[in-house]
């Protein structure tokens, strides 16, 4: 279930270079908080495909389209703010308990907006032969054991990210900041143009 929580969070897409954006501009901290967003609605998405609860599901997988341009909105207007934001210096780099919670909720309202995350899951699950495995006991272990490897991976790429940015320039960071607040305009485009077009 471990494995499963990273190779989930693994791939590089919108999160993951919003979660080195947000190293980049607010520090560590900024990146934990996010990363433990990500990892806490991939733990939501995680526990409805393990115990099973397909009404929610269905209803979130039906809307997808309406919460792709949601996200995709949101996504523009964070990397559009990131593109226009100075990364924070070593002085100015403690993140105070208030915008932790925005940065933390926020993750987890974006992560939500992908409801093909809990398809994701159900199909990994049933090809791990978990899905045999029934009973709250073991849906509750399945849960934590995806919450604990996603936030791992979260972890540690954003000590990553946080050692590397102490070793380049304040130019490099400013230009690695505008280049993956591009990014984030770019995929959050993407994504409301997929949900537009899921409509039509």
């Amino acid at each position: 279930m471990f494995v499963i929580g990273i190779v989930v969070a693994a791939p590089v897409g919108a999160m993951g270079i919003l979660c080195i954006q947000r190293v980049v501009e607010h520090g560590w901290r900024g990146g934990l908080a996010t990363g433990g967003g990500i990892a806490t609605a991939d733990a939501i998405y995680a526990a409805f495909a393990a115990f099973g609860v397909t009404v929610v599901s269905q209803f979130l997988v039906s809307y997808q389209d309406p919460l792709r341009i949601l996200g995709g909105a949101v996504l523009v207007g964070l990397g559009w703010r990131a593109v226009r934001s100075t990364p924070a210096t070593d002085a100015a780099e403690a993140v105070d308990s208030t915008r932790m919670g925005v940065l933390y909720t926020s993750a987890v309202g974006l992560t939500l907006t992908n409801p093909l995350t809990i398809m994701a899951f159900a199909a990994v699950f049933a090809s791990a032969g978990l899905v045999a495995q029934a009973g709250v006991g073991s849906s509750v272990v399945v849960t934590m054991g995806v919450a604990l490897g996603s936030l791992s991976w979260w972890l540690g790429l954003s000590t990553v990210v946080w050692a590397a940015r102490h070793a380049i320039s304040s130019r490099t960071m400013l230009i690695v900041n505008r280049a993956s607040g591009a990014m984030l305009m770019a995929l959050g485009g993407v994504a409301a143009v997929a949900g537009v077009q899921g409509l039509l």
